[in-house]
């Protein structure tokens, strides 16, 4: 099946770059630094990193003093005969004031008012707020975990993905191989038939065999055009350039480690493991959150400014308050939230001793693949010691006469 970065972002990549008409050399590091720059799952890791920041700072807000300034001015129009100033009102108070007309007076009055403050809100204590901040940083410690493992994952597909290729040229050099030794035993078929020392039926199965080398010529390199394709899909180079692998043969013996070493390694070093024991600890803290939602807060606001008529007289105003919180009955949101924190823990717990013994058998398994592919190797280039003799031998009795 062909695979596809829908079902797998390791299999896609972000295109960077153009089409050049020059052949793009390409060594296997030159591959992997191409993949860590543009393939899909790594980007997407990336991405997901910033956005696990950005909650990290969203959770620090609320400890944070949130400082704020505002300015205003408005026109008010107010009628005071709505506040009690009537023409009864009036009469009554005419005596207090003999100089003025209180006939001519107009309830109607307006006033320009211009205000400027600056306010202060400040959460001064919240256990359970400080403890979801330390819940976000372990979790931003663990998407970045999750990051470089995605890098590791990367390094291991695309160099998979190149050997990949490297083999289908092999096998395209091997069935081209065997075609030319195919096509000698038909011209030679052909040529006892036409003597007379063969049947035609010599020369049939000769052009059967040479034919079915065809097809395996023509299917090895459709194989090796396809795995080029997902080479350059996984890297970021566009789909229609033209590319060359430069390392024909990347092999090296590797060194043997026991288990034991292995594994203490694998705990210490793989990313992925050190990701999920920080997942385990924001999950914890995330739980102690949900215990503190029922302790009491403090906060403290407060805001100092002027107002006054425009153009007129200011004076200055202030507010001061604290205040001291306690929630008396939220228990269907603090149960809720204490049970839902208990099962993300659990399931961390679970994942993490999941981990623990798939790294081991993955150790396990590895360990013994090294020791198969080495062997392999080995019994190949004994083979290919034992083919370049019986060549040789060949060639010798050819030019001596005693074969044909």
């Amino acid at each position: 099946t062909n695979p596809s970065s829908l079902q797998n972002p390791y299999y896609g990549s972000v295109t960077m770059g153009t089409v050049s008409p020059e052949v793009l050399k390409l060594s296997l590091d030159d591959a992997i630094q191409r993949g860590l720059q543009a393939n899909l799952a790594l980007t997407e890791a990336r991405i997901q990193q910033r956005q696990s920041d950005a909650q990290r700072l969203g959770s620090l807000d609320p400890l944070l003093p949130s400082l704020k300034a505002e300015a205003s001015t408005a026109a008010h129009q107010y009628n005071l005969t709505t506040f009690g100033f009537g023409p009864g009102v009036l009469k009554q108070i005419a005596p207090l004031f003999p100089n003025i007309n209180l006939a001519s007076f107009n309830p109607i009055v307006k006033v320009d008012v211009t205000t400027a403050d600056a306010a202060l809100d400040w959460t001064a204590l919240d256990l359970a707020a400080i403890t979801r901040y330390r819940s976000a940083k372990e979790s931003l410690t663990a998407v970045y975990y999750n990051t470089q493992s995605s890098r590791g994952l990367v390094v291991l597909n695309v160099g998979n993905q190149y050997l990949l290729t490297l083999a289908d040229q092999s096998q395209i050099d091997s069935a081209e191989a065997l075609l030319r030794a195919d096509d000698v035993l038909l011209k030679q078929a052909q040529a006892e038939h036409e003597a007379g020392t063969a049947a035609r039926l010599d020369e049939l199965r000769a052009r059967v065999q040479f034919q079915t080398q065809q097809q395996k010529v023509i299917a090895a390199q459709n194989a090796f055009e396809k795995d080029k394709v997902l080479l350059k899909r996984e890297i970021g180079v566009p789909v229609e350039q033209k590319i060359q692998l430069t390392d024909t043969a990347p092999y090296a013996d590797l060194e043997q480690m026991p288990i034991e070493d292995a594994r203490r390694l694998a705990y210490k070093s793989r990313q992925d493991y050190q990701g999920l024991q920080h997942q385990l600890r924001a999950a914890q803290l995330e739980h102690s959150a949900s215990r503190y939602e029922r302790l009491p807060t403090l906060t403290a606001s407060g805001n100092y400014g002027v107002t006054g008529v425009t153009q007129g007289l200011y004076h200055g105003t202030f507010v001061a308050t604290g205040e001291l919180q306690l929630p008396l009955f939220k228990e269907a949101q603090f149960r809720g939230d204490a049970d839902v924190a208990a099962a993300q823990q659990s399931d961390a717990i679970n994942q993490l001793a999941n981990l623990k013994q798939q790294i081991d058998q993955q150790l396990r398994d590895s360990l013994l693949d090294l020791l198969s592919s080495q062997a392999l190797v080995h019994v190949s280039q004994t083979n290919v010691d034992l083919a370049t003799r019986a060549l040789s031998d060949a060639n010798d009795r050819f030019a001596a006469g005693v074969d044909d």
